[in-house]
């Protein structure tokens, strides 16, 4: 056999081919192959630096930090002047979550070849990690210099600006990576990013559908353009969003969370708490996960789950001023006022900027009359965030409580002006104690109802003709208890006519099963249901699948109201009945009963209901009511012996400075003359005689009146001889009870409804010369009668005779009267007519 005359190739010659077979498998992404080569050369040349380097570098492309780092490390042992060893040393440092030893690897290879542009841009990736971003750019702008073309740097510079709230540097910076490379993903999803920072949010979204085209599984921009969504309200559209991406990875937690706050914002709780129980199933730690379903099921009304979610948050973030917050809420709720406050300081102990905690502590400190606190706690929260929502209302209607007047002026005209501009002043019922303005006291319950209780769902049909064969009226109140509602309306709950009618209370109010009224109401209706319980969307789809006709809303925007179960319309025909004085400036509230006294003809614009008129007057009154046989002595009730007794028994936040100037100028002008007040609290007490000091009028012409049981209450009223009203908020059931004993009242009659229910009490009464309409006028009456015996005891006769003749305390004659408006509406709606004006004839 021929011998050949080629010479056996050297060691190191086929440690070269066989590297040079391992690169190129290697470049091709066969890392396996490659790697048992680089394995081959190793066992013969365990000093093969590149073979050691190449090895780590495939180690750390399939995750193997530990190994890589070792291989690495080798290879720089051997060969520690070779930058690209120590850049890559970086990468698997960083990937690590070593970032400090990433960026000094990174430094070795600069030193060692200051021109490296991936060393810089990779460098720059390390220091953002650690939040050292001004640093992070300049290593970008080095790599930049280096490489004019590198779109990785120009994008992730672009993220890092944005992250530096450099929101416009940063879409440039974006431009530029887009411009060098325009299918770049992640250059058009940082852009997007940016565009958020902007508030460009439809720009925003143009973007991440240009990353999403060229990288239809980039999860991470499915998230971000549904939260761009979000932003715009395009609710639906974000939760397709964050399908996307749960449909690409259904472990991503952050998806899960998001598409449960687009579920909250759409007002299905349910739902979003099940994306919630997600996001925590795949995180249990996930701290906002627990938060936002704790606030999720606050709305509810599920206060012990709520704070059982917010302990959970606090236990994974003992420092979340925020769930210290709302944990005091729903504390608040469930009637555990001090654990409440408890929570609020801890919250403002983390955070003493916490405005909303210093708001929330104000309303459980007034509600436990600690007035002084809450006021200071109100002046807090408004230093620290002036504009916040309804606090200038409830501020200033915390200060009329206690008749508290200093900046009054002021104060209103702020709340009054803001209220204009459409903010969020005031809840709508405080303006009705502040202002005659019609046209407030519409916008706010406008802006209260957009924010708070948008409508729900859509207008429910009913068949045309009934299958139960009567109407079902649903009264729907926290009241049926012991409470000036039930005074008022108990016997028309036992008058209805069951022929025609069939009564259902909804009643979420407490339950005193002792409770006389209580007891009176459970047996006056048909069907007493009792829903505190229940959510407000629950109320009323058992509304409709009991087939209400029509839901009365005894609350308004009253304590304790439930505006939201109108929201999602209860019933077809919704109904605003006595307990808010006003329009609730709500679409789906089809009605408010009315009479032509409280709402003429052309006020009607600055209601969004339609006007039911009653003939006589809108306001119910209960004809057994109980006057106790007691005969009280002046002496005992504090009054003078001799003397004229003016009184007014109005809660004192009803008394404006207006109307106490008035009040004063009436006792100057009647000698030996007393004002009579309702002792709401000691700080009233204490103001108003201070104001009467200050107005020359002795303090102790002021007696006060404290609280005591009905009978007795409306007993005590013949002590006095004239009842004078307040503006801009009249005396309702207040006034009622003076008429009932035959107390007469004099009244000013204002512009607003709140304003004008005395005036129309005392027209069904036959009294309408107890009504005026000046404050010249009021006081000169008031004058008249305190002077002139005969005159009043001409108009007490009158009162006593009228009293058991007359409409207001006709209860049958009322009843019929609001059945025949019941019936109205309801044929209405068969005959498929829109809500219209109804007046209902005598």
């Amino acid at each position: 056999m021929p011998r050949s005359n080629a010479l056996p190739k050297s060691s190191t010659e086929r440690a070269d081919e066989l590297f040079r077979q391992a690169l190129q498998l290697h470049q091709q992404a066969h890392l396996e192959q490659a790697g048992r080569i680089y394995e081959q050369i190793l066992r013969e040349m365990p000093d093969h630096s590149d073979a050691l380097h190449l090895l780590g570098v495939i180690s750390y492309q399939t995750q193997d930090y530990r190994r890589a780092s070792d291989l690495i490390g080798q290879a720089i042992a051997i060969s520690p002047s070779n930058a690209a060893y120590y850049s890559n040393m970086g990468l698997v440092l960083h990937w690590s979550g070593n970032f400090d030893g990433a960026i000094a690897s990174y430094d070795k290879a600069i030193a060692l070849m200051p021109a490296y542009a991936e060393a810089w841009f990779n460098r720059g990736n390390s220091l953002q990690k650690l939040d050292r971003l001004d640093e992070a750019v300049v290593s970008y702008d080095q790599a930049i210099s280096l490489r004019p073309t590198y779109a990785e740097a120009w994008s992730n510079r672009g993220f890092v600006l944005r992250r530096l709230l450099k929101s416009d540097a940063a879409i440039a910076s974006c431009d530029r990576a887009i411009a060098i490379n325009p299918v770049y993903a992640d250059a058009w999803a940082n852009r997007g990013n940016a565009l958020i920072g902007l508030e460009r949010y439809d720009e925003a979204i143009a973007s991440y559908d240009k990353a999403i085209s060229f990288r239809p599984e980039y999860t991470e921009v499915w998230i971000n353009r549904g939260n761009a969504l979000q932003e715009l309200k395009a609710f639906e559209a974000a939760i397709a969003s964050y399908d996307r991406s749960i449909a690409l990875d259904p472990s991503n937690a952050e998806a899960w969370l998001n598409r449960g706050n687009a579920l909250k914002a759409l007002n299905r709780p349910e739902a979003a708490i099940g994306s919630y129980d997600k996001a925590i199933s795949l995180r249990p730690g996930y701290v906002e996960a627990w938060f936002n379903q704790a606030n999720v099921l606050l709305g509810l009304r599920q206060w012990d789950a709520a704070v059982d979610r917010y302990d959970k948050v606090i236990s994974l973030k003992p420092e979340y001023a925020e769930a210290h917050s709302d944990r005091g809420i729903a504390l608040y709720e469930l009637k555990q006022p001090e654990a409440a406050i408890v929570s609020y300081e801890r919250a403002i102990s983390l955070k003493p900027g916490h405005a909303e905690a210093y708001a929330n502590r104000g309303v459980v400190l007034s509600d436990i009359k600690e007035f002084d606190a809450a006021l200071a706690c109100y002046e807090k929260a408004l230093s620290i965030k002036p504009d916040g929502d309804y606090w200038s209302g409830e501020y200033l209607h915390l200060k009329m409580m206690i008749c508290d007047w200093a900046g009054f002026d002021q104060l209103l005209t702020r709340v009054v002006t803001k209220i204009g501009n459409h903010e969020r002043a005031s809840t709508p019922f405080p303006v009705l104690s502040m202002t005659s303005s019609l046209s407030a006291t519409k916008q706010a319950a406008l802006s209260y109802v957009e924010d708070r209780y948008p409508k729900q769902l859509k207008s429910l049909d009913i068949p045309k003709s009934s299958g139960h064969g009567r109407i079902r009226i649903g009264y729907c109140s926290a009241d049926f208890h012991d409470h000036a509602t039930m005074y008022l309306m108990a016997e028309l709950f036992e008058k209805h006519d069951r022929s025609k009618f069939e009564t259902f209370a909804f009643s979420f109010g407490p339950d005193r099963k002792e409770d006389s009224m209580r007891k009176r109401g459970v047996a006056a209706f048909d069907h007493f249901i009792d829903v505190r319980a229940m959510s407000d969307k629950e109320v009323a789809l058992m509304s409709r699948e009991l087939e209400i006709d029509i839901a009365v809303d005894l609350k308004g925007f009253t304590e304790n109201a439930r505006t939201g179960i109108f929201s999602y319309r209860a019933a077809p025909i919704q109904v605003n009945y006595l307990g808010y004085p006003g329009t609730m400036g709500a679409e789906y509230m089809d009605y408010l009963i009315a009479d032509h006294t409280l709402v003429p003809q052309h006020s009607r614009q600055f209601y969004t209901e339609k006007l039911v008129y009653l003939p006589y007057t809108y306001q119910v009154n209960d004809a057994n009511r109980q006057v106790a046989d007691r005969g009280f002595t002046r002496e005992e009730l504090g009054l003078p012996t001799t003397g004229f007794v003016f009184c007014c028994f109005n809660n004192n936040y009803k008394i404006t400075p207006e109307t106490f100037d008035c009040w004063m100028r009436i006792l100057q002008r009647v000698e030996g003359s007393v004002l009579w007040l309702l002792e709401d609290n000691p700080q009233a007490l204490g103001n108003l005689r201070r104001e009467a000091a200050k107005r020359g009028v002795d303090a102790v012409r002021l007696v006060f009146a404290r609280r005591m049981p009905l009978a007795e209450h409306l007993a005590r009223h013949r002590s006095a001889d004239l009842f004078l009203d307040t503006l801009p908020y009249n005396a309702h059931t207040t006034a009622s009870d003076a008429l009932w004993t035959g107390l007469p009242v004099l009244t000013l009659a204002g512009e607003s409804f709140a304003g004008r229910v005395a005036a129309s009490l005392l027209n069904a009464i036959e009294l309408p010369e107890l009504v005026t309409f000046t404050r010249q006028g009021y006081e000169a009456m008031a004058i008249e009668l305190a002077t002139d015996p005969e005159k009043l005891a001409v108009i007490s006769r009158k009162l006593e005779k009228n009293r058991l003749s007359a409409a207001l305390f006709d209860s049958s004659l009322f009843t019929r009267h609001i059945e025949a408006a019941y019936e109205l509406m309801y044929q209405r709606y068969h005959l498929d007519l829109p809500p219209d004006h109804i007046d209902v004839k005598p």
